[in-house]
């Protein structure tokens, strides 16, 4: 684990998307962009700390960027690293919010 990482660095950005919205509503998880050499406990301390929640399990999934077409040929999105973190019970991250009913 590298301690001098930032943790504002490891999380990237939170997922905005109906089944993003449907895990934290239903399940208390919430969805992050990560850094891709982030392990999962660097992920639950920079949850912890950013947020200052207590997390529960932390799962990663590596997305491989899709090949799309361009006037010059082919090119590709990049590839990105998301982590689903459960939250403890009674625990949400406010500054997320959810969708509005």
């Amino acid at each position: 684990m590298n301690i001098g990482k930032d943790p504002r660095d490891i999380l990237r950005k939170p997922v905005v998307s109906e089944k993003s919205f449907g895990l934290m509503e239903n399940e208390n998880k919430y969805t992050f962009i990560v850094d891709p050499r982030a392990n999962k406990t660097e992920i639950r301390i920079a949850v912890e700390k950013v947020f200052g929640v207590k997390v529960l399990a932390v799962n990663t999934t590596n997305r491989t960027g899709k090949r799309k077409r361009t006037r010059a040929g082919w090119g590709k999105r990049p590839d990105t690293k998301r982590a689903i973190v459960t939250l403890a019970e009674g625990e949400t991250i406010a500054a997320l919010g959810g969708p509005v009913s």
